[in-house]
């Protein structure tokens, strides 16, 4: 069983080494007893970074999961299972995916307030973010004010925060966003991990954030593509 750190420390900013052991090879990969970094998933990217162990030391490309967090490494010939090991996580690409996720949950809400939009897909790169929002009426879009509104949003400097709810709460909950697809995750997992920024967002979120959105910097909207029938993507 392998503890996935990444859901539980919070904020996902600035992550600290960490020291962990090989409990399985596959291929060029390296799965770890326990890792802080965050698998790819969600429109988030994975981390990267450096590991080492007595041998010396490799990069680590994008993690990504399965049943694990996998671990591809440029050199697998320098480990064996039970290797004790050095991980260090790229901290300004981390910073910089936490960054742009966080902001993702508040250009969602706000699209959804300001026009009843709701995110049907997102996908964060190393430039940009790109959203896909389904309208009611995608007429009503107004790329000056979804970024004037969120220029006020952060200077509120709500904190995020992270909870742990039952199905049933977070089904429930007046002020849930974001559950239709809960419905694709096995009864069997009764509890999920819950983001809150503040009198913001609330929605069920398994990837990093800042600690305080006041960290966030100015949403500049790119470009805003007809993507079908009430469907734009933003780029910003």
């Amino acid at each position: 069983m392998q503890e996935n750190l990444h859901l539980k420390i919070h904020p996902g900013t600035d992550p600290k080494p960490f020291k962990s052991e090989i409990t399985e090879i596959d291929d060029n990969n390296l799965i770890l007893s326990s890792s802080f970094c965050f698998p790819r998933g969600g429109g988030q990217p994975g981390d990267v970074g450096t590991i080492k162990n007595q041998n010396g030391e490799t990069k680590f490309n994008e993690t990504f999961s399965k049943d694990y967090i996998y671990h591809p490494v440029d050199d697998i010939n320098l480990f064996k299972v039970g290797d004790k090991v050095n991980c260090n996580i790229d901290v300004l690409t981390r910073n910089r995916n936490s960054k742009m996720h966080t902001t993702q949950h508040i250009v969602s809400a706000l699209s959804d307030t300001l026009f009843g939009a709701e995110t049907v897909g997102n996908q964060i790169s190393k430039e940009n973010t790109r959203l896909d929002l389904l309208f009611p009426n995608r007429d009503v879009f107004d790329k000056t004010l979804l970024e004037e509104e969120f220029k006020k949003t952060i200077l509120e400097n709500s904190n995020v925060n992270i909870h742990e709810w039952d199905r049933n709460k977070i089904k429930n909950h007046e002020n849930m966003r974001h559950i239709k697809f809960m419905d694709r995750i096995p009864n069997e997992i009764k509890f999920l991990r819950v983001v809150e920024i503040e009198g913001v967002d609330l929605c069920p979120c398994g990837g990093t954030h800042v600690e305080n959105i006041g960290f966030l910097d100015p949403l500049i909207i790119k470009s805003v593509k007809s993507k079908g029938a009430g469907k734009l993507r933003i780029t910003y």
